[in-house]
């Protein structure tokens, strides 16, 4: 049963709507870039932004969709609510962002909002696959290779350093793996796209 299940429900609506808002449409709108749904690679994410408009406009949305997580987050803290329960909000505002209710259920596949929420709820754990992520995208220069060995690693890395959340971070790793299901696809065939 949750401490306060109230503030619960409030945060977890807050928190998935929030996830909702994506960045990538509004930096498109800035930046007159065609709709990311319909371009490159179909996803409005970061990747695909970077590819249609260049590091500025993918910066932004990063930094766009790691924010939403981030303030979900804080607003649990504020209302002191338990880690199980901050647990449920981050869920429910990286769900917000792969299915946004403001886009018709089209969203990402959430690895800036995990990243938003991870930084607040466990830095440790979050800044170690952020670098993971980053040597990977170094050296093969592909986004999906870097989420997929950064989700592979998530839960592991969590109950090292982080072992409160290392259930929660399971949970986001399996959700990251099936929102990139046709990434996997497409690396078994050798078809998957470089930055």
């Amino acid at each position: 049963m949750p401490d306060q299940p109230l503030e619960l429900i409030i945060c977890t609506t807050a928190g998935y709507l929030l996830g909702s808002v994506m960045g990538a449409f509004w930096v498109c709108r800035i930046f007159r870039l065609p709709d990311p749904t319909n371009s490159g690679s179909g996803n409005p994410g970061a990747t695909n932004i970077y590819r249609l408009g260049g590091w500025l406009p993918a910066a932004l949305t990063l930094l766009w969709d790691a924010a939403k997580g981030a303030i979900a987050i804080f607003i649990t803290i504020w209302l002191s609510l338990s880690p199980y329960e901050q647990g449920v909000v981050a869920v429910a505002a990286i769900m917000g962002h792969m299915l946004p209710v403001f886009h018709h259920f089209k969203g990402g596949k959430g690895v800036a909002t995990v990243l938003g929420c991870g930084l607040v709820l466990a830095w440790q754990t979050t800044v170690i696959l952020a670098l993971v992520w980053g040597a990977i995208i170094y050296w093969k220069r592909v986004s999906s290779i870097a989420s997929l060995t950064s989700a592979l690693l998530a839960p592991w890395i969590a109950w090292a350093f982080n072992p409160e959340y290392s259930a929660l971070f399971m949970s986001l790793a399996l959700f990251i793996l099936i929102r990139h299901r046709e990434n996997i696809i497409n690396l078994a065939k050798g078809n998957e796209r470089s930055l």
